[in-house]
């Protein structure tokens, strides 16, 4: 890969012109950063992500995971090697606080600089990803001995983390979970059971794994109201506070995946006895809060992963726009239309409207999906920062409704952006001598990762829109008005793009008044993909509205590049909300009417 895998131009339009992310330094938190320190942080994780992650993306993906005869994971050793870049160059704790040796940088900057490692090399920026994930899980709920003992570690880059939902039998529904916790006279817990799709579930890479397990105690109701959450190290501490002793968890298998193929996919088994910490049986695990709270606490870090998830969707698909608009620029094939001379020269296959359409469409996509990851990482910052409660709990309402959208938009449309660029390279595009092909491969498994696109949507419209009497989805409406008046007050272009938008501001609120008005659950929720599909339509065109006016008549080819690529989303893509939005109207019931013996 020569194409840097993201545009450092668009990062800056969209960190600094739009989000204003500078003006976060003004609060108590981030008062020690500023612009500069927030672009070297920016620049290093450029560096790092294109000398470090990129070099061996082909060979991550080419030399899968394996066994050994010892049942240990071998890796290529260019990952722990990049991985080791990244701990000394201090990224791990970007976002932690200083206390804990963090950076204490916005978590908006700190998913920017994630997103270049994401784009370089999707298998080996998962680790830190879920790194990053548990310790916030663990630093926010666990005690301070936890903290210091199993999340320090992981921030300093020494440790790594998981976490361990899904079984064999059991992956979206959670409350079938069989995987059980015994407790002990000790106060801890011996946990046995079967944890499966467990991604960076076993390596070598650091010096322990802190699993971060749901399971039930022999006395929890039935249920997801009845899972706890417990702290599982792959391996014990002495009494210096060093890993020491096995625990019992076992690796029993490794998954091997169409893409992503770099990061190990396991298959764990706790408690079966190949390892048995004091003679007991079980896998010694520590309970994190209270008992019977364990979905409440993984929410946490399941809701930043699938901010991860939408983030890396993105990153993957605009590193496929990049690498389509250079091969584009320079592959020749083809004459202008009207040219009859056949000892002209070929042109460059970007002359071809058909190939700038595609190229258009992606860049729509991309660059509307890293819009909307940012957007939502700056509500985690508003929620965390802001000095006036009202503006912490509108981010918080706002963050919640918005991220099952930031999870699955950018999983479906970085991958239909990945698919245009297989296009764009023609029949090079499905060959390994270029990249291409991998970050399809490597994108389709976001639209299942952390919750499919069926659970985000009955998540979107069983929960989110209907939570505190339609609050969040009512402020979110108004944040959209908002933009149409300002929209409104330029003119122009950005005047008939608001009207669009208030337009379809209006379809939301009367699809989702409809659907519930009928008093009948499963049928408003029978086409809640669909759904989440047009709602997350409208909220891109929003943001594509509101970058839109962010460039507003500055000049130059970047800016121009905005205000085209906002007139393509608002004259070709947001339309397509109308045929969704009318089906979801007619309260079709094709899906639950239709009987199993039929297919």
């Amino acid at each position: 890969m020569t194409t840097p895998a993201l545009s450092r131009r668009d990062l800056e339009f969209l960190l600094y012109e739009w989000l204003d992310i500078e003006s976060l330094t003004q609060r108590e938190r981030f008062a020690e950063h500023s612009r500069e320190t927030f672009d070297a942080v920016l620049e290093l994780s450029a560096e790092i992500a294109t000398k470090h992650f990129a070099t061996h993306n082909k060979a991550g993906d080419q030399t899968e995971p394996y066994m050994d005869e010892e049942g240990r994971v071998v890796l290529i050793p260019e990952i722990g090697a990049a991985l080791q870049v990244l701990a000394e160059a201090g990224l791990v704790a970007a976002s932690f606080d200083e206390e804990l040796g963090g950076m204490q940088l916005p978590i908006t900057v700190a998913r920017a600089c994630m997103t270049w490692l994401q784009a370089a090399n999707a298998a080996t920026s998962s680790y830190p990803l879920l790194a990053f994930a548990n310790a916030n899980l663990l630093a926010a709920h666990g005690t301070p001995e936890q903290v210091a003992e199993w999340a320090v570690p992981v921030i300093e880059g020494r440790y790594f983390g998981t976490m361990a939902l899904s079984e064999p039998d059991a992956g979206s529904s959670l409350g079938d979970l069989t995987t059980t916790g015994h407790p002990q006279e000790d106060g801890t817990y011996r946990l046995t059971g079967t944890k499966m799709w467990i991604s960076g579930g076993d390596h070598e890479l650091g010096e322990n794994i802190v699993h971060l397990v749901l399971a039930r105690t022999p006395d929890a109701p039935a249920g997801v109201k009845g899972l706890s959450l417990f702290i599982v190290p792959k391996w014990l501490h002495d009494a210096d506070g060093a890993p020491a002793e096995r625990n019992d968890v076992t690796l029993a298998g490794l998954n091997h995946k169409m893409g992503n193929r770099g990061t190990t996919n396991t298959l764990l088994n706790f408690g079966e006895g190949r390892f048995t910490p004091g003679g007991k049986a079980g896998a010694v695990g520590y309970l994190l809060g209270e008992r019977h709270q364990g979905l409440t606490y993984m929410f946490h870090m399941m809701n930043e992963a699938r901010i991860g998830v939408g983030a890396l969707a993105t990153a993957l698909g605009y590193a496929g726009y990049r690498q389509a608009v250079d091969y584009a620029k320079v592959r020749r094939q083809g004459r202008a239309l009207g040219e009859k001379d056949p000892a002209t020269p070929p042109i460059a296959i970007i002359g071809h409207a058909d190939v700038r359409r595609m190229l258009l469409e992606q860049k729509a996509y991309v660059e509307g999906a890293l819009a909307l990851v940012l957007y939502s990482s700056k509500l985690v910052d508003e929620e965390r920062t802001a000095t006036d409660d009202a503006e912490r709990r509108d981010a918080t309402l706002l963050l919640d409704i918005l991220t099952p959208i930031t999870k699955s938009w950018p999983s479906q449309w970085g991958l239909r952006a990945n698919d245009l660029a297989i296009q764009v390279h023609g029949g090079y595009g499905y060959t390994r001598d270029f990249d291409v092909e991998q970050f399809y491969r490597d994108n389709r498994l976001n639209p299942i990762h952390e919750g499919s696109h069926g659970v985000q949507g009955l998540d979107l419209l069983g929960r989110k829109v209907t939570m505190h009497g339609g609050a969040a989805l009512e402020l979110l409406l108004g944040r959209m008005l908002a933009t149409v008046e300002r929209a409104a007050s330029v003119g122009g272009d950005a005047a008939e793009q608001g009207r669009m938008l208030r337009a379809s501001v209006e379809r939301i609120r009367e699809t989702t008044q409809r659907l519930w008005g009928q008093g009948d659950p499963a049928l408003a929720l029978a086409n809640s993909s669909v759904y989440l599909e047009a709602v997350g339509h409208v909220v891109v065109a929003w943001l594509w509205l509101e970058q839109r006016l962010a460039a507003g008549e500055k000049e130059g080819d970047f800016y121009e590049g905005k205000r085209r690529a906002a007139s393509f989303f608002f004259g070709w893509e947001l339309p397509k909300t109308n045929a969704q939005f009318d089906l979801l109207d007619s309260l079709d019931r094709t899906t639950l009417d239709m009987q199993p013996a039929w297919f």
